[in-house]
């Protein structure tokens, strides 16, 4: 691909994300073939968004060619307290609202691109409050597009923005390698016995520093890193108050209302 492929594929993604949209795949000229391709894509699009990035969404790599990483910006990225009475706002997905409860580290220093990387103990220096956190989700390829991996990274893995909850005792949220989950409608309750895909949350946080600011990308103090839902993706209702816990370690409540 060159890098003109890269930037038009990255303004159509730009463009695509939009409520409802199911698009087809990328034109053929358009559609990265591995990891670095849909990099450059997301680099691009960075470079063309009129938002700056606000967090991050990252897996350990299932693969060589698998790679779960994706900028969040920051204008889709929505915060609230333990209280009642926090919003969400999002676009639906099939009529519903998808999220992932996961664990939310933000970033107290900035991590310049270093061709060196950082050790554990930097990284470690550099988080600072720990939230619960959603991810926010939406495929914007159709069904039967036929979109393959690398397009659906270049698009960010089906990321429509992050929904930070309250803070969490730090030594809790590096402990917490399993917990149980429930997510309340009324009297409509989902409990999961969560467990992080990655054994503890902060793995991937190394790996993600480590790998991209060796590729030549900058880490800003504030920006918010999740890394894999406890218990996948759970979908809800709009317009009902709806009560997120985490055994032992907190809860919030909060209605989502779907963008227009």
């Amino acid at each position: 691909m060159t890098t003109k492929n890269f930037e038009q594929a990255a303004t159509e993604l730009l463009s695509r994300r939009v409520a409802g949209t199911k698009a087809p795949r990328l034109d053929e000229q358009q559609r990265p073939a591995n990891v670095d391709d849909a990099l450059k894509i997301q680099s691009s699009m960075i470079d063309q968004h009129t938002d700056k990035v606000g967090g991050w969404k990252y897996l350990l790599p299932i693969s060589d060619e698998q790679f779960v990483v994706a900028p969040i910006f920051a204008d889709t990225i929505q915060k609230g307290a333990a209280q009642q009475g926090n919003n969400c706002a999002l676009f639906a997905d099939n009529n519903v609202v998808r999220i992932e409860p996961e664990i939310a580290f933000i970033l107290n220093k900035d991590l310049p691109a270093n061709p060196e990387g950082y050790s554990e103990a930097q990284i470690n220096d550099a988080i600072g409050p720990c939230h619960m956190a959603l991810e926010l989700m939406q495929a914007r390829f159709a069904d039967d597009s036929g979109a393959e991996f690398f397009e659906k990274l270049a698009d960010c893995l089906v990321n429509q923005g992050m929904f930070i909850g309250p803070e969490i005792d730090r030594e809790q949220a590096f402990a917490a390698a399993k917990i149980d989950i429930s997510v309340s409608q009324g009297e409509q309750v989902q409990t999961f016995a969560g467990e992080h895909p990655n054994s503890l949350p902060q793995n991937p946080v190394y790996w993600l520093i480590n790998y991209m600011t060796r590729r030549g990308m900058h880490f800003a103090a504030g920006e918010a890193i999740i890394t894999g839902s406890y218990c996948g993706i759970v979908e809800v209702g709009f317009d009902k108050p709806t009560t997120i816990k985490y055994d032992g370690i907190g809860e919030y409540q909060v209605t989502f209302q779907e963008k227009a």
